[in-house]
């Protein structure tokens, strides 16, 4: 039985990954994007290593000079609570900590 062929036109994507504090991320045009807190947000520093346009894939060597532009549309964001507990039994031995992330958010403005 032979396959099916797609009916019509398949949407061209154009996205790319980002390197942000030493972290990866995929990033689309026009979408936002959660990020380990960066401190001093006006110096977004972000190295583009692969960039997919439609059937046009650029892979970076280690990276590309095409350039993601960001903007900052929370500085600072927390995320859900962590809780951490702790027990021995018999020993009366019992701590109780908690943890919250913190993110920045940013707006994919372009890819070039």
């Amino acid at each position: 039985m032979p396959l099916a062929k797609p009916r019509g036109k398949i949407p061209t994507m154009k996205y790319a990954v980002v390197r942000i504090t030493g972290k990866q991320y995929k990033v689309e045009e026009g979408k936002e994007i959660l990020v380990d807190k960066i401190v001093d947000p006006k110096k977004i520093t972000s190295e583009t290593l692969l960039v997919v346009d439609g059937d046009k894939v650029s892979v970076g060597k280690p990276t590309l000079k095409n350039e993601v532009k960001f903007k900052v549309v929370t500085e600072l964001e927390k995320g859900e609570k962590v809780e951490i507990y702790k027990f021995k039994a018999k020993s009366r031995y019992k701590r109780h900590t908690g943890f919250r992330a913190q993110y920045t958010r940013l707006l994919v403005t372009s890819i070039s």
